[in-house]
């Protein structure tokens, strides 16, 4: 039997993933979210840089890594030098202060072109999970477990989930790149 329900929790799933990378952009704003995607290579291993050291947001151009381990220190600054986030930190002992500068318009419009390409690739992930649910439709066809009506039906199911999800992945475009123009 085709459970629809799989397809659409695969689409959602996406969208979160989606969702977290936009957060992670820089907009101009102090968010700790920024720094989420920032890996540091410490004991033998890539870990984000919030879980070795603690992250605020004192006011809304600083971040503030209070980082747990001086011999850490050096590395949170080069992981966060080596991102594309463009921040210079300043290193004040076992605490790394982050000035997040104003967006430049240069700046905001890179920005915007990738946002557009992470929506851009959110939709073809969203598109492939179609596809693979149309092929695991056409198979069970093949196989004579559901009958042409049956697939017709599951199909136009699946053709709604995901036209809706990729609204809400415009939408989420939408919105971030209004966010990054309005700071």
């Amino acid at each position: 039997m085709f459970d629809d329900k799989t397809y659409n929790q695969k689409m959602d799933k996406t969208i979160e993933v989606f969702s977290k990378e936009l957060t992670s952009l820089r907009t101009g704003r102090a968010n700790a979210a920024m720094l989420d995607l920032v890996k540091v290579d410490v004991y033998g291993q890539a870990m984000p840089i919030n879980q070795v050291a603690s992250i605020t947001t004192p006011e809304a151009r600083m971040i503030n890594i209070q980082v747990w381990d001086a011999n850490n220190v050096s590395l949170v600054d080069s992981a966060i030098k080596k991102s594309e986030l463009g921040l210079n930190p300043q290193i004040d002992g076992q605490l790394i202060r982050l000035p997040v500068p104003d967006l430049s318009e240069e700046r905001r419009v890179e920005i915007k072109k990738v946002i557009k390409s992470m929506g851009e690739k959110c939709k073809v992930s969203i598109r492939n999970i179609r596809r693979e649910a149309n092929d695991d439709l056409k198979n069970l066809l093949k196989n004579k477990e559901i009958g042409e009506d049956d697939e017709k039906k599951y199909e136009k199911i699946v053709q709604t989930f995901t036209d809706n999800h990729i609204k809400t992945i415009d939408l989420k475009v939408e919105t971030k790149e209004k966010e990054i123009m309005t700071i």
